[in-house]
């Protein structure tokens, strides 16, 4: 079966979560859970045929709802920052949970991460989940009653699609993010400072001292944010540059641009040249959030037994700008009544 359903636990309010696998004949296998449709492993070979998870996750629904840094969740109602906790939008202000004071994080202190999303039937035929949240007006803040999805489909090619759109009742803002950390050589297998990426933009979105965007965007080139050509990971993330220092390593958020027509384009490459596993990202986004595991302290276990250290895993998050609702000049992050959002992303997986 392509498709299977197992019982992952309750919440603390016992309400059960389901896990659902998704299987390719090639042996590739997808693992969702519905509290945050989250990700929580993705079974791929390496250059020998050796089959081993890549993705970052805990063991227990417990973990999840007390102490995970958004592993392999969804993130929104929007993802990334909020400066100030606050927007304002067709002249009202809203305010917002200040989870990351005094600003918002992926937002707020109870994100689309901590719901539990519902299994909508009828994918059982193909390795497909289509997972459902409605969040109500007013929560965390944000205006309108936005009704949610996010599909993950495993193709027979090695392909993870995973599509989210969104409706409104009210003037909103909304970007919604996959928030898994990879790690090519395998979960708690150690550092992912000698991946090599290449990211296709000629830009980042400088941020202040709070990750908070400035609004200026500034060109890669010269800088240790230039992965226009393969580079090794760790080869410059500890160079004395403010904008390093401000995050202790990557944090940041690439200009990648959208395509047009809407389809997805290929933004980003990480390579892992032990094992020789490659990740390929393409999107329909126009921004991508390189996040290189800074703040990963070893206090958080994965399913191998292991602890997570510092930058023991990468994120690549395609998204809207951070504080977009804060600033016109970048790509508008606003949804009405109506329009529907939608957003694409498609992770590929091979080796060499």
């Amino acid at each position: 079966m392509p498709v299977t359903i197992e019982q992952f636990g309750t919440t603390s309010g016992g309400e059960p979560v389901e896990s659902i696998s998704l299987r390719n004949a090639g042996g590739l296998r997808v693992e969702v859970i519905t509290l945050g449709a989250a990700v929580r492993a993705i079974d791929v070979p390496d250059r020998d045929g050796s089959f081993r998870n890549v993705a970052l996750a805990l063991g227990s629904v417990a973990e999840i709802e007390q102490r995970s840094p958004y592993l392999g969740a969804t993130v929104g109602r929007f993802a990334n920052r909020i400066a100030g906790a606050r927007f304002a939008l067709d002249g009202r202000c809203y305010e917002l949970g200040a989870n990351a004071p005094p600003h918002t994080l992926h937002g707020g202190f109870r994100g689309f991460d901590k719901a539990l999303w519902r299994r909508l039937p009828g994918c059982e035929e193909r390795a497909s989940v289509t997972l459902t949240y409605i969040s109500p007006h007013g929560e965390e803040g944000f205006p309108g009653r936005l009704e949610a999805l996010a599909r993950y489909t495993l193709t027979e090619a090695g392909d993870l699609c995973v599509t989210y759109r969104a409706t409104t009742d009210a003037p909103t803002v909304v970007s919604l993010a996959n928030h898994t950390y990879f790690n090519l050589g395998g979960e708690g297998s150690g550092s992912i400072l000698a991946h090599e990426l290449w990211i296709g933009a000629d830009l980042f979105t400088e941020v202040d001292d709070h990750l908070i965007p400035t609004g200026r965007l500034v060109p890669v080139a010269g800088t240790p944010f230039d992965f226009t050509k393969r580079s090794i990971i760790g080869a410059r993330i500890d160079e004395l540059q403010h904008q390093l220092a401000c995050a202790g390593g990557y944090d940041h958020n690439f200009v990648v641009g959208r395509s047009a027509g809407g389809a997805p384009r290929h933004v980003a490459t990480v390579r892992d040249p032990v094992s020789g596993r490659v990740l390929e990202l393409r999107t329909n986004q126009p921004g991508l959030q390189f996040y290189s595991g800074n703040f990963l302290d070893g206090t958080l276990t994965g399913p191998s037994g292991r602890p997570y250290g510092r930058r023991d895993g990468l994120c690549l998050e395609p998204q809207s700008f951070p504080d977009a609702p804060n600033r016109p000049g970048f790509p508008s992050a606003v949804l009405r009544p109506g329009e529907e959002y939608r957003a694409v992303s498609v992770y590929s997986f091979r080796t060499v």
